[in-house]
This record gives structure tokens, C-alpha cells and sequence, in this order.
């Protein structure tokens, strides 16, 4: 997958500038970042981040109620430049294995938030790891899978709530007919409402990354996305 020589598929572009308005908090065994909006309300979105874990300024700056630290405080892959442990670090941080902390993010935002309508996003590994939430506890809502990684064996149709796949046609990482074929799997096996949509000529990470200072003609495809994965939150929780 990834080396030395190639870009970074999360880290390609720029990084946004603007501080975002949240703080962050001490949940049970590790850290989150929340952001709470002006006005009272039951609905939180849990966004799960990317390889370059939690505290990537591109991943907080969103409108979410909190975006917490998955990797629990483990030591990850944090430059852009050292593109030779992206593997590594896909293969030690499994984003299968983080019930713990979604048991915990899940009572935070209940007790201490007063939440009752829960949906839940997540880029790249964290595309994985909502695949996996949403099949996992029935409270999510609605899921927003941007570009996780998936292999032609996965299954990943026994989703419990609606549930929306983005796709870059041109993803280095995820080859089309992968992507063309968790289609097909959905629609033979899935009960509940889902969307697998491939946003032309885009690259890995095109949802949540700047790029208009790079290539005019992705902006309306980025728009696009965000606007796409407000909507699918917006219709079910």
C-alpha cells in the first residue's frame, strides 16, 4: 500500500487553519474532543477519526458533539511524511476492536450530555470502525462510512440502522470494484436503508480535506461529499 516515495493518502492538501470551538475532556481511560452547539439538543454525532488519530485539525473542524482519541492514548502514526508505517499502523490499531471505548463515548453523551438520538461518521480507519459500530450496537441511528478500507471477502451487510458509504473513484487504496461490490452485497443481503456512492475523480480523503487551493475543479465534488453526509445524519437522527 503505502511507502516512502508516495504521498499520504489522509495527509495530501492543506491542513485547515481555524481553531475549532470545542474543548477537550477526560472520558473514562482516555481523551475526546467535544463541541457543543449554542443551542440545547438531544442529537450528537460521534466522529471517529483517520489514521492521524484524534487531534488532526481537519478532522475537528465539524460540527459534531465529540471526536474521541479510538487509539485510547497509543502511540500512532503522526507525520504525513512518514508514509512507511501506514500499514503498520492499520494492522496494530484494528478498528474492529473498540467497544471499549464506544461503551464509553456512548454513556458519556447520555449522562453527561442528555443525548438520546446518536449517529456516528468516520474517515478511512474510521470508515472501518463504523462499519463495525453499525452493526454492532442498534442505538446508532445512522453511520457515515467515508473511504474504509474493505477487502473482497469483508461482510459487511447486517447493518442494524441506514448506513451511507462514500467512495473516491480514483482511491489508491481501494480499488473500484471493491467498492462496486459491497454495492452488490448490500443490496442481496442488507434490511435496513443504505447508500454506496463513488464521487468521480476523487482521491482518498477528498471529504474532509481542503483542496480548493489545489485543484479548483474538486470543489464542487468535496461540497458535494459534505454536503451528502450532512443530509443522510439530518433524514434519520
Amino acid at each position: 500500500m503505502a511507502h516512502e516515495s508516495a504521498p499520504c493518502p489522509c495527509g495530501i492538501g492543506n491542513r485547515f487553519d481555524c481553531d475549532g470551538c470545542g474543548k477537550e475532556v477526560q472520558v473514562e481511560h482516555f481523551k475526546a474532543y467535544v463541541c457543543k452547539p449554542p443551542a440545547s439538543t438531544d442529537k450528537a454525532v460521534v466522529v471517529i477519526h483517520d489514521i492521524f488519530a484524534w487531534q488532526l485539525p481537519n478532522t475537528r473542524h465539524m460540527d459534531t458533539c465529540i471526536c474521541p482519541d479510538f487509539f485510547a492514548g497509543r502511540e500512532t502514526w503522526k507525520s504525513s511524511d512518514d508514509c512507511s508505517k501506514f500499514d503498520n499502523c492499520l494492522e496494530t490499531q484494528d478498528a474492529r476492536k473498540i467497544n471499549k471505548e464506544a461503551d464509553a463515548v456512548l454513556k458519556y453523551l447520555k449522562e453527561r450530555c442528555g443525548v438520546k438520538k446518536l449517529g456516528v461518521i468516520g474517515f478511512c480507519w474510521g470508515g472501518v470502525a463504523v462499519r463495525h459500530l453499525m452493526m454492532t450496537y442498534s442505538e446508532l441511528k445512522a453511520g457515515v462510512s467515508l473511504y474504509g478500507l474493505i477487502n473482497d471477502s469483508d461482510d459487511i451487510f447486517n447493518l442494524l440502522n441506514p448506513t451511507f458509504f462514500i467512495f473516491a473513484e480514483k482511491d489508491d487504496f481501494i480499488p473500484l470494484h471493491q467498492a462496486t461490490l459491497l454495492k452488490q452485497k448490500l443490496k442481496k443481503n442488507c434490511k435496513v436503508n443504505f447508500e454506496v456512492k463513488i464521487y468521480p475523480g476523487q482521491t482518498h480523503g477528498f471529504v474532509h480535506r481542503k483542496r480548493e487551493n489545489i485543484n479548483s475543479q474538486d470543489k464542487p465534488f468535496i461540497e458535494e461529499g459534505r454536503k451528502d453526509m450532512i443530509n443522510w445524519l439530518n433524514k434519520y437522527i
